[in-house]
């Protein structure tokens, strides 16, 4: 084939392709011949059918199919030969298709830019560790205590106080008129506990069983129901009966009912716990720190294709925020321009970090292999309790929505990698601090 380069412009490419149609012919036969071997027709033994009516029969799609797999091993060919990456496919444009002359297309494209690895010895990260103290252990048992204790009823005549369980009939209303699901009867409900709508169960606080109380509330805006999201209801509370929370002793007993052996293993279970919490907060801070110190290392110009691609993106999840008035306060008073120029340098931040990280992984045989994605896939199938088995099953279904593991996976074996090589110094410092978002932290 004959290769002219007609565009070198940055990463910009261009070239033309010209493929000998005796090359295509010789093709477009050596198929015929192959499909005649095993056509058969009435009259005709098998493999004796004439070529004529073999080129009538097949001639055009082998005139297509050969036309794609020629372009396809051309642009193979030219892309290997020159050792060209590209970011995106390319275009193809056909001149001539190769029928009766030569086969004539152009190519354009943008290539990869070359990637130099940085030293990653000489970056220097502080990785923070937070002790697990034995108050964190004692206020978690007392949280796990409160789920799991038991209430007895209270007998005296009296108002309902912060933690005791009121049991009520209620009716709602909005605008006066009874809603679909606002009435209900012998609801437990936790004075100072959560689960029901805002400024609800604080209303009732002092309502005593046999008296009736009329209270005002508004549905969240995010409320579940949009015919009731963002309105005002009025809802009518009965109390009918009161009770009170049992004392849960902290004890080996207590251990037990929760398969635990004794107090201490109970506790020693619950320090592990929190220390992995500890662990995951701090790796993800570690993280954060050596993906931005990457980020400033990458120091070449990004594919425009990729820039321009990250930024739609990124601009329609903006849009998306500016229409249902979430968009962050310091954004809220900026122009289109301004913020376009800002997240279009946070698309190519994105992308350059990307490709670096990218050819780290390259460089240093880094691979997501199944055995990472069915892990991948185990912990995903975890967030739907009662569902494991139909999220699964989809994936099996869906082979290629298993891709959507592979990236983030990818990424932490990098980022891994790269821990192994930089400079790695401990800190100790608060629960608080370690779990506090960095300024500016998106």
């Amino acid at each position: 084939m004959q290769v002219t380069e007609t565009l070198s412009e940055g990463l910009k490419r261009g070239f033309t392709i010209v493929v000998p149609q005796t090359e295509l012919a010789s093709k477009r036969e050596a198929r015929l011949a192959e499909l005649g071997r095993t056509m058969q027709l009435p009259g005709f033994r098998p493999g004796k059918v004439p070529m004529s009516m073999v080129r009538k029969r097949y001639g055009e799609a082998v005139s297509a199919e050969i036309l794609e797999t020629s372009v396809n091993e051309a642009t193979d060919q030219l892309l290997s030969d020159r050792g060209l990456r590209p970011a995106v496919q390319p275009k193809i444009d056909l001149v001539r298709p190769g029928s009766e002359s030569d086969l004539e297309f152009t190519m354009e494209m943008e290539v990869l830019p070359e990637v130099a690895i940085p030293d990653l010895s000489a970056i220097s990260l502080t990785r923070l560790k937070a002790p697990v103290s034995e108050g964190r252990i004692t206020e978690t048992l007392e949280k796990i205590a409160a789920q799991r204790r038991d209430f007895e009823p209270v007998e005296e005549p009296r108002g309902a106080q912060i933690g005791e369980q009121l049991t009520v009939d209620f009716i709602g209303r909005v605008d006066g008129v009874v809603f679909d699901g606002g009435t209900a009867s012998d609801v437990p409900i936790e004075i100072g506990g959560t689960g029901f709508i805002p400024g609800f169960a604080e209303q009732i606080e002092g309502l005593a069983p046999g008296e009736t109380r009329t209270i005002k509330v508004t549905f969240p805006a995010e409320y579940h129901s949009q015919d009731l999201a963002g309105k005002d209801a009025e809802f009518e509370i009965t109390a009918k009966s009161l009770a009170a929370a049992k004392p849960v002793e902290m004890d080996d007993e207590f251990a037990k009912s929760m398969g635990f052996g004794d107090l201490a293993a109970l506790r020693g279970a619950v320090s592990s716990s929190i220390e992995r919490e500890y662990d995951q907060m701090s790796r993800l801070k570690l993280k954060r720190a050596l993906l931005d110190a990457l980020a400033e290392l990458a120091q070449f110009t990004a594919p425009e294709t990729l820039v321009e691609a990250e930024f739609a993106e990124i601009w329609r999840q903006v849009e998306a925020e500016q229409k249902e008035g979430n968009l962050d306060p310091e954004d809220a008073n900026k122009d289109d321009a301004t913020l376009r120029a800002e997240y279009r340098a946070i698309a190519d931040r994105r992308v350059r970090l990307g490709l670096l990280v990218a050819e780290i992984g390259r460089i240093n045989n880094i691979t997501v292999a199944d055995q990472d994605l069915t892990r991948a896939l185990r912990a995903e199938a975890m967030r739907y309790q009662g569902q494991e088995q139909q999220v699964i099953e989809f994936f099996r279904k869906n082979p290629q929505a298993m891709d959507r593991f592979r990236g983030p996976i990818f990424e932490d074996k990098v980022v891994d990698y790269v821990l192994g090589v930089v400079k790695l110094e401990d800190q100790e410092t608060t629960p608080e601090e370690l779990a506090a978002e960095p300024a500016g932290a998106a």
